[in-house]
């Protein structure tokens, strides 16, 4: 496959991806209505999401469930950090800040990893590429309507900039990985260490399950589970084996405002002018990241413990 084609298969994924995620705003929004717990929620995704991988490998390819041991804390790192603690940080972040200066705060994880790319390993990074991210976080901002926060809390603040973090983790260390396995892989022990983390964060025995265990609820869940984890989880991950982790994020910052075009069709939500216009920036920035041939030696994440 040509390294045109490559990319922009990479670029179709990471934007499935984010598609996907802006549906399942929709459908845990239902959930949340109902009285579960965010926090619970991200419990219920990381649990599912690890039976239905697990269940469907032992099945089909159960070689694909073997890794070298010297790559567990690898992927333990990912599925706690990079998987379980942005949600935890970000609904952290939602519950002590407005909603649109946290998710403005956390959708600066493309600039965390140019920054990266470029003070820690000396990576130069394209121009364009720099533009591209900046014209993501600016129609990020209106786009969520963060324009109308007005006052921060500190904690609320941190979080959020601990989910930027845990998002960039998750990025990089699904690259990191996608070198060497196959995405269903990598994300089954991700999501594995995410529920064991979750599992001793929150004891299953104080589980809502009786929001799950109507036939609404149950659907619901697993709609959460399979359109909103397992398969945008996989997109993404497929997306990091074509295109470095930087573009991916920028592609990925389409989420915020799917997510505003879906509550308008399904929730009559009113959209207004400057979140139209930051739609269309956000929609010009990944044009341009994609209108350009990425320099994979220079943008991809080095190997762990590789300095320049």
């Amino acid at each position: 496959m040509s390294a045109a084609r490559r990319a922009r298969r990479g670029y179709v994924l990471a934007a499935l991806a984010a598609a996907l995620w802006a549906v399942n705003a929709s459908i845990a929004r239902s959930l949340l209505d109902d009285g579960m717990d965010p926090l619970r929620l991200s419990q219920l995704r990381s649990a599912g999401a690890v039976a239905v991988l697990v269940v469907a490998l032992a099945f089909t390819r159960r070689d694909l469930l073997r890794v070298e041991r010297s790559e567990i804390p690898a992927l333990a790192f990912l599925g706690i950090a990079g998987m379980a603690l942005v949600h935890a940080t970000y609904f952290t972040a939602i519950e002590r800040l407005q909603i649109g200066a946290a998710l403005t705060i956390q959708y600066l994880a493309p600039l965390v990893l140019l920054v990266w790319l470029r003070v820690v390993h000396g990576r130069r990074l394209a121009p364009t590429l720099w533009g591209a991210v900046a014209l993501s976080v600016v129609g990020c901002y209106f786009v969520v309507g963060a324009y109308h926060a007005s006052s921060l809390d500190a904690l609320g603040v941190a979080a959020a900039f601990g989910s930027t973090f845990a998002f960039a983790i998750y990025m990089v260390g699904s690259e990191r990985a996608g070198r060497r396995h196959e995405p269903v892989t990598t994300l089954a022990w991700a999501f594995a260490f995410a529920s064991l983390f979750w599992a001793i964060a929150q004891p299953w025995w104080d589980f809502p399950f009786h929001l799950v265990g109507s036939a609404r609820g149950a659907l619901l869940a697993t709609g959460v589970v399979t359109v909103g984890t397992v398969l945008p989880f996989i997109c993404m991950v497929a997306a990091l084996r074509l295109v470095p982790a930087p573009r991916a994020a920028v592609v990925a910052t389409l989420e915020p405002v799917l997510a505003a075009v879906f509550a308008w069709l399904f929730h009559g939500e009113v959209l207004a002018a400057p979140q139209l216009a930051g739609g269309v920036v956000v929609l010009a920035a990944v044009v341009w990241v994609q209108s350009h041939r990425p320099d994979v030696a220079a943008e991809s994440a080095p190997a762990f413990g590789r300095r320049p």
